[in-house]
Order: structure tokens, then C-alpha cells, then sequence
């Protein structure tokens, strides 16, 4: 099975977050022509009763997980009833169900926030740790309904170091074709404090102006590479190409603010377990003003 025919795979748990998840899927599914696979991790809710040997009737859990699969199926059939959606109640943890099904999808989509997660949490633990872990790129949504909707015509992609074409770069600039909209690649570029005094440059340059010349130089010939395979073949993809000068997190998510969509790249580095992204990707996760996707780059 090739990755176009792989299914858009989102996980549920019936909180208001993965019904926004399970309507952007919907919309997301049909820009792709996917088919939509639902996915309700059922193994936590397990813990909380056994039942007891001599009862006949099915746990409330059971009754409960079927529940939610059912009805947003059926939400996502409303939605646009030109959808495939099928259904599954997985008799696993959240994190290991959807790291597992990532295997097989185009993406993983989940909401921001868990059913019964801590009021001040910013973003669900579940989300967080599928992004940090899935072998395929994982969108959480958020922002608010505009965004949310793809209003505003614009996939933010921030280029970071991967040479060449990034995983990140193209799956940006497929978004973008799809959605028939802008992509804005963002690099990001700062002099770095050592250097204000003009050390450590090559001899021509004179002075902090100069410096600042060079860096966004580099940054806007760097943006030119990155894009250079990914847009091959896409001449309906309007690229803007930003050499932005600062902190990468706080340009993102200034960024983030009028786009439908921000694409952050990964890295998984090989034998390694735990939570792999960096500092821009998590500042992300949980501020962004928009849809987030972490799309994994292996080393």
C-alpha cells in the first residue's frame, strides 16, 4: 500500500477537542482524497472497574468507547457524506494505539486537549507524546474556528537545518497546493552575541549592519535551497519566502496567527525512545494560534 492510499487516522475520546479534530480530519481527508479512519483507544478506561465474573452485561466502558465511535463517525459522515470513514475501538493505551496506527497513515490527527485532563494543562499529554513519537506526521489542532477552517489561505512551513529538501518542506508545499493557498517558508536568522563586536566574521564585513546582511543572506539562499526539489513540478504553489530575524518560536507563533496550518519538521533519531522535537516545536504544540503539523525528518 503506497502512502497516497494510506488513511487520514484520527484519535478520539470524545472531549469538544477531538470533535474539532474529527471535523478538520473531515475537511483535510477530502483535500487528499483519503479515507478517514477513526480510532478510540479504549485500555484506559478499563483500569477503572473490573467487572465482576458473574455479571452478563458488557462494561460501562465497553458501552462507552462504542459510543464515541459511533457518534463521531457519524459526525464525520455528516459533515460530507463523500467521506470513507470506518470506526475502531482499540483495546490499547492512546499513545501506543496511535503510535501504532501512524505505521499505516498519512498523518495522525488528534485534538489539543484529553477528555479528563487538568483544567491549566495547555495541550493533552496524549497529543504531546504522539507528536514526539510517531513515525508519521501528527497534526494537533487548535486555534480558533477560522484557522481552524482554513479561512485564511496560508501554510506557514518553518525551514530549519535539514539540507535539501525537508520532509517538513514537502509535505508544506503539498498542503499548500491541495488548499490552493499562499506557503510562507520561514527561516529564521539572528547574529549571534559573540559576533556584534564584529569578531569571527569574514574580513569584508564591517560592523553590526553588515553582520545582519550577511546572516539574512544566508538565510534567504538557504530558504532557496530548501525549496528548490519540493516546489518541482507545483508552479500553482504561491512560495513567500521570509528570512525573519529572531527568536524561531516567537516568529512561528507570530506567524501562526493568520495561517491555516504551521509545519514544523522533527527529528527521530534512530534507537532513541522519548519525546523527540525541540524547544520551537513544543513552544508550538502549546501556543500555536493555529493547526500544528510535526512532520518527522529521520536522521
Amino acid at each position: 500500500m503506497g502512502m497516497s492510499e494510506f488513511p487520514l487516522v484520527v484519535g478520539v475520546d470524545g472531549s469538544d477537542s477531538s470533535l474539532q479534530a474529527v471535523d478538520w480530519a473531515v475537511d483535510e481527508a477530502v483535500r487528499h482524497g483519503l479515507p478517514l479512519r477513526l480510532v478510540h483507544a479504549s485500555r484506559w478506561e478499563r483500569y477503572e472497574g473490573r467487572r465482576p465474573s458473574f455479571s452478563t452485561d458488557r462494561p460501562a466502558g465497553e458501552v462507552m468507547a462504542d459510543h464515541i465511535i459511533a457518534s463521531c463517525t457519524e459526525r464525520a459522515r455528516l459533515r460530507n457524506p463523500g467521506v470513507k470513514v470506518s470506526g475502531e475501538v482499540l483495546p490499547d493505551d492512546a499513545v501506543s494505539a496511535l503510535s501504532k496506527a501512524g505505521h499505516e497513515a498519512f498523518a495522525l490527527v488528534t485534538g489539543s486537549r484529553g477528555r479528563g485532563e487538568v483544567p491549566g494543562l495547555l495541550l493533552g499529554s496524549v497529543s504531546l507524546a504522539v507528536a514526539g513519537r510517531a513515525v508519521c506526521p501528527v497534526i494537533v489542532v487548535r486555534g480558533s474556528e477560522q484557522n481552524r477552517q482554513g479561512a485564511l489561505g496560508r501554510v506557514v512551513v518553518g525551514v530549519g537545518e535539514s539540507p535539501g529538501g525537508s520532509r517538513a518542506v514537502r509535505f508544506a508545499v503539498r498542503e499548500a497546493g491541495t488548499r490552493r493557498c499562499a506557503l510562507e517558508a520561514v527561516r529564521v536568522w539572528r547574529v549571534p552575541a559573540h559576533e556584534h563586536g564584529g569578531h569571527h566574521l569574514p574580513d569584508f564585513v564591517q560592523g553590526e549592519d553588515d553582520a545582519a546582511r550577511v546572516y539574512q543572506e544566508q538565510a534567504s539562499t538557504h530558504l532557496t535551497e530548501a525549496l528548490r526539489e519540493a516546489v518541482q513540478g507545483r508552479p500553482q504553489v504561491d512560495v513567500h519566502r521570509k528570512p525573519v530575524e529572531g527568536p524561531a518560536h516567537k516568529v512561528l507563533l507570530e506567524a501562526s496567527a493568520d495561517a491555516d496550518l504551521v509545519v514544523v519538521g522533527a527529528r527521530r533519531r534512530h534507537g532513541h525512545s522519548g519525546l523527540q522535537f525541540g524547544r520551537v516545536t513544543c513552544a508550538l504544540l502549546h501556543h500555536s494560534a493555529c493547526p500544528v503539523a510535526v512532520v518527522p525528518q529521520p536522521d
